[in-house]
């Protein structure tokens, strides 16, 4: 009795090629499994075990907020880089964004964590989030390979400055979450120089500007919500 590759390869036209509707299922996939949470990270986690904290309650809900808002933008870079995968022709560029989504699960699989320990939650947010971010690296993936590259430079520069200020925010005493956004600050640095030298094109300032723009509702909005 023939095996079934055997019968495969003689009748090629049995074999079910993947299509558009595939790797759209396969997103619709990655994005149910991101918002339900429990994400697990490839590294160390850079806070280290668990230890007793010294935060105050105010202390602890602001930086939980802060955290928060960190998470989202993870939520965020997901979407985002998966979308512009998905519509992006140019295989190199492809891979570069997979790969920036996969280490960015490292700092979803963080935040989730240092949430937990500060007896907070993720936004409620995230499926609007998630779904606007994807919408964006699509438009982005149409603008030729050195906008969208442009477009992933100049996301991970506004993050990295975001993540600056809140170095400068978190309480005095959370060692931990700064530990955190550190490390989560170090690797945005990577993704924007690894797209400068594929050859990022700048972006237009008014382009510029909306992103801003958008990134101070996301934050004001996620820090309570």
């Amino acid at each position: 009795m023939p095996s079934p590759q055997s019968s495969l390869a003689k009748y090629p036209q049995l074999v079910r090629r993947a299509g558009p509707l595939d790797a759209l299922l396969g997103e619709a996939d990655r994005a149910l499994r991101v918002l339900a949470g429990g994400s697990s990270a490839g590294r160390p986690y850079p806070a280290g075990a668990e230890v007793p904290e010294n935060l105050s309650p105010p202390e602890r809900r602001h930086a939980a907020g802060l955290m928060r808002v960190n998470h989202v933008g993870e939520v965020c870079a997901q979407a985002l880089y998966r979308g512009q995968a998905l519509g992006c022709a140019d295989e190199a560029a492809k891979r570069m964004f997979h790969e920036a989504a996969a280490e960015e699960v490292d700092h979803l699989a963080w935040c989730e964590q240092r949430l937990r320990e500060l007896q907070s939650r993720p936004s409620l947010l995230n499926p609007f989030w998630y779904a606007g971010s994807f919408g964006l690296g699509l438009l982005a993936s149409r603008a030729g390979v050195r906008r969208n590259l442009g477009f992933m430079a100049e996301t991970e520069r506004q993050v990295e400055a975001h993540l600056d200020s809140h170095l400068k925010r978190l309480p005095a005493g959370d060692a931990r979450s700064r530990q955190v956004v550190d490390q989560m600050k170090q690797d945005e640095i990577g993704h924007r120089v690894s797209a400068e030298r594929a050859g990022a094109a700048s972006l237009p300032l008014p382009v510029r500007g909306a992103m801003r723009l958008l990134s101070r509702v996301m934050t004001g909005t996620a820090y309570w919500l």
